[in-house]
């Protein structure tokens, strides 16, 4: 029994205090992030996940023990910004900044009370969108054509291609942020 105490001790007791202040800054540093913390989307897990690398990308870069902590700290860095992108939709509303649409409510001639949603095309430059991501571009003629059952219009109206440019560009983030966390994730230690 006593060597049991003793090894324990030796190995882990003596530990105690330091574990315990350690918790406590923990509890201290992450209280505002589980304070806004909720169930229901996706959006959360993602702040938790860019807290925990804005963390370690933090405390790795600093002590630089090992000679790729500051590419490391850098990669995850990356994935926070890929993560603040992903959160706010950034590629999926890009094009809206090539057009402005007017919005206004009709009423319903044949339901008295109830108003149906119009809008317009006041302007549009979805040619320079175009010219500046060519390849996605061709990627979402390809797959509007591909999937022309799901769509009221073809690969000619420009708005539809813009927004399935900034889908596919989306989709590209989200994915560029689990490769890179796939590729790195076990060499992100101190």
């Amino acid at each position: 029994m006593y060597n049991k105490v003793r090894l324990w001790w030796k190995y882990n007791g003596r530990y105690l205090y330091k574990d315990f202040v350690n918790g406590v800054k923990n509890l201290w540093k992450w209280f505002p992030t589980i304070w806004k913390q909720r169930d229901w989307d996706h959006d959360f897990i993602y702040n938790i996940l860019a807290k925990k690398l804005e963390f370690q990308a933090k405390y790795i870069g600093e002590r630089s023990f090992h000679t790729n902590a500051n590419h490391d700290a850098e990669r995850m860095r990356l994935v926070v910004k890929l993560i603040k992108l992903e959160q706010d939709e950034f590629y999926n509303m890009e094009y809206m900044e090539y057009a402005e649409n007017k919005h206004w409510f009709e009423p319903c001639e044949d339901k008295p009370g109830y108003s149906t949603w119009e809008s317009e095309n006041v302007w549009e430059r979805y040619d320079e969108y175009f010219v500046k991501y060519p390849l996605y571009y061709k990627r979402a003629i390809q797959y509007i054509k591909d999937n022309q059952t799901r769509f009221t219009s073809d690969h000619t109206d420009k708005q539809l291609v813009a927004m399935i440019m900034g889908d596919l560009r989306q989709k590209k983030c989200k994915d560029l942020i689990f490769k890179i966390m796939d590729q790195d994730i076990n060499k992100w230690w101190d």
